[in-house]
């Protein structure tokens, strides 16, 4: 397997105020657990800056230009109640959205089986004309635009496993059979989306919500039950991931009590369907995850797991 990641010094530089769970060292944490000699044949690439116009294909122009306006020349700025910018945060949500392109790029023109982008800030709570959630542009979803777009896919599948659910993402493909959206996540729990019921006008949207306080055996459940079967069903494309890892025990903001070791399983389930459907092609999207020493063990074990195979 040839394992790619991509990740930038300016996603440090996304700066928040003290206290804030959605804070640069996440990405200090995740890339101190990478430098292990196990990970010695990751290949590393500079995440590159997108144009602007790549928002586009997630996100209406008056949306771009609301967020534009919204960085601050210094200091920092307040979007919503939780989501927050700094003077170089446009930089560094263009740059997440340049690696999740290249990452597709990477896995459709075979530079490599599989990419995992340590990013910030993340995107799955951004919807269409909306940020929230720490999130100002919505990588999965632009990420997915994109490998339409550009190599034709007929079908794209992103799962998410954050503890939240992705609101953003529902939102933006909720009519559109296109994209298959998967979650597990705790529910109750911001932002109060996710219900079973929930299926998209199309049928195209699958969740799973986890009670507060379950663990790995309720986890595993909800995939092998609700989210494999679906996912098997639409034959994807391409496979992208929203690898939040805040379902994991230690993590502060939420009572799901997942171990590195699940997180290890559901990769190489998708893993699985994809070498069936998608030939090996999965890229990986951070989002979540605020417990430091949960985050870089979650990780770790993740992106381990996509270099085996």
């Amino acid at each position: 397997m040839t394992t790619k990641l991509y990740t930038s010094p300016i996603f440090l530089e996304h700066l928040v105020p003290a206290g804030h769970p959605e804070r640069p060292d996440r990405l200090r944490a995740v890339a101190a657990a990478l430098e292990h000699e196990n990970f010695d044949a990751l290949v590393r690439v500079e995440a590159p800056l997108a144009p602007e116009e790549a928002v586009l294909l997630a996100h209406p122009e008056t949306y771009l230009n609301r967020v534009r306006g919204s960085i601050p020349e210094e200091g920092m700025t307040q979007i919503d109640a939780d989501t927050h910018a700094s003077p170089r945060s446009l930089e560094a949500a263009l740059t997440a959205v340049g690696a999740a392109m290249a990452a597709v790029d990477d896995v459709f023109t075979n530079k490599a089986d599989n990419v995992f982008v340590a990013s910030r800030p993340p995107g799955h709570h951004a919807e269409a004309d909306k940020a929230m959630g720490f999130c100002l542009f919505n990588n999965a979803a632009i990420a997915a635009r994109h490998a339409q777009r550009k190599y034709g896919c007929d079908r794209v599948a992103i799962i998410d496993w954050d503890v939240h659910h992705g609101n953003g993402t529902q939102d933006i493909f909720w009519s559109d059979p296109s994209v298959l959206y998967l979650s597990t996540h705790q529910m109750p729990l911001y932002p109060g989306t996710g219900a079973v019921g929930e299926t998209g006008t199309k049928g195209n949207i699958v969740n799973a919500p986890l009670s507060p306080n379950t663990g790995g055996d309720h986890f595993r459940e909800a995939f092998k039950s609700r989210i494999l079967p679906a996912i098997e069903d639409a034959m994807p494309d391409l496979i992208i991931i929203s690898a939040g890892f805040d379902a994991h025990h230690r993590d502060p903001l939420a009572q799901i009590n997942l171990v590195a070791d699940d997180f290890d399983w559901a990769t190489a389930k998708l893993m699985e369907i994809a070498e069936r459907h998608t030939g090996h092609r999965i890229v990986s999207l951070l989002e979540g995850g605020y417990d430091l020493v949960g985050l870089a063990e979650s990780a770790a074990t993740h992106v381990q797991r996509l270099m085996r195979g």
